[in-house]
């Protein structure tokens, strides 16, 4: 298991340590609004994370999120084989790269890459208890710039290499040797554009006792410009979330349940149509009057199944654990998070960033 950043360990600490202060005036925003980045299953529905901001109807909120990560994720036997080339120095991937990898005993994968989504969502609130929302994306796919800061945390911490060293910094790879695919691309074969945008309906209407609030949504992901490589699955997806939420006057506890049934992929490499479940769970913490902590966890299942791959690691659930700071000036709620892989380290982002501007109603940001 990949060991957290000791600077991660200790934000949380004093975070979570730190006294309140003003917390009187303070207010409970919800989770983090970020999605999951992984290149395997991304273009799939992912619900968002639902907020605790409730605007007044007809009233409307805007937001926007940047998403940021770096992927170095390969199989067993790839990491052997880059490994061994350390020592002769870095190089960029080619054709006899390619070849070796294809040579290599079983399934293998490599995908090394960076890429920065941008989500933009605005919310309409219907009535008491509904509220719409539409969120329009769009990617970049390139090869960064974290290589070398990732590379040099790895040295300074004793952990592996992974084959790094032996790879050309900031470019992209995507070498896939499956049983149902066989895809490379050495270099970003788009880069990047509009992903299907997601409509969704959101549902608060329910009564629970002390300070427990429920709600539930439904969203579809709308394929309007049809198939489109690393953009587009070109299917529909369908998906439906429950929160639950317990607010207090410093504290707030969440946990939001989703099943989303992915239509499939038949591009790069191929996944059959399913039902996705995930769990987001997660602590807020007011701070001051205008700035939040929040800690969170994201549980979800493989889009691979055995008929496309035996590889344990593009078969095992996806972990990921976020930290995240936001900070209220007026009508505008600033964010910034960072989140990393754990357990199965090679189906899931190495680190991710989040930083995100939203701009909601003063009357709902005053609101307890």
């Amino acid at each position: 298991m990949k060991k957290l950043p000791a600077v991660t360990l200790a934000v949380v600490g004093l975070a979570l340590g730190a006294p309140v202060v003003q917390a009187e005036e303070g207010q409970l925003y919800g989770l983090l609004r970020s999605r999951d980045l992984s290149p395997f299953g991304f273009l799939r529905l992912d619900m968002r994370p639902a907020h605790a901001v409730s605007i007044e109807p007809g009233s409307w909120a805007l937001e926007t999120e940047l998403g940021y990560q770096n992927t170095w994720a390969l199989s067993p036997e790839v990491e052997k084989y880059l490994t061994s080339l350390e020592s002769r120095g870095r190089r960029d991937l080619g054709a006899e790269e390619l070849q070796a990898i294809r040579d290599l005993p079983g399934e293998n994968y490599l995908v090394d890459l960076e890429l920065a989504l941008l989500d933009v969502t605005f919310h309409y609130k219907i009535s008491e208890v509904w509220t719409a929302y539409v969120i329009a994306s769009g990617v970049s796919f390139h090869g960064g710039f974290l290589d070398g800061t990732i590379e040099s945390f790895h040295d300074s911490f004793g952990f592996s290499s992974f084959g790094r060293p032996a790879v050309s910094k900031n470019q992209v790879n995507l070498i896939y040797d499956l049983k149902s695919s066989q895809y490379a691309s050495l270099g970003a074969p788009t880069d990047g554009g509009l992903l299907d945008p997601t409509i969704g309906m959101r549902y608060s209407g329910w009564t629970l006792p002390g300070k427990w609030h429920l709600a539930a949504e439904v969203a579809v992901k709308v394929p309007i410009a049809g198939r489109r490589e690393l953009l587009s699955t070109g299917r529909t997806d369908y998906g439906m979330q429950v929160s639950l939420q317990r607010k207090s006057q410093h504290h707030g506890l969440y946990l939001d349940a989703s099943a989303v049934y992915y239509d499939g992929s038949s591009q790069v490499s191929p996944q059959d149509a399913q039902v996705i479940p995930t769990l987001v769970f997660g602590y807020e913490r007011i701070l001051t009057a205008r700035t939040n902590v929040n800690l969170q966890g994201y549980i979800s299942k493989s889009v691979y199944s055995r008929d496309e791959t035996d590889l344990d690691e593009l078969l095992g659930e996806k972990y990921q654990l976020s930290l995240g700071i936001r900070h209220r000036r007026n009508n505008f709620l600033f964010t910034f998070g960072i989140t990393e892989n754990l357990q199965n380290i090679n189906n899931t982002p190495d680190i991710g960033f989040q930083l995100g501007l939203a701009w909601v109603p003063l009357s709902a940001l005053a609101a307890r």
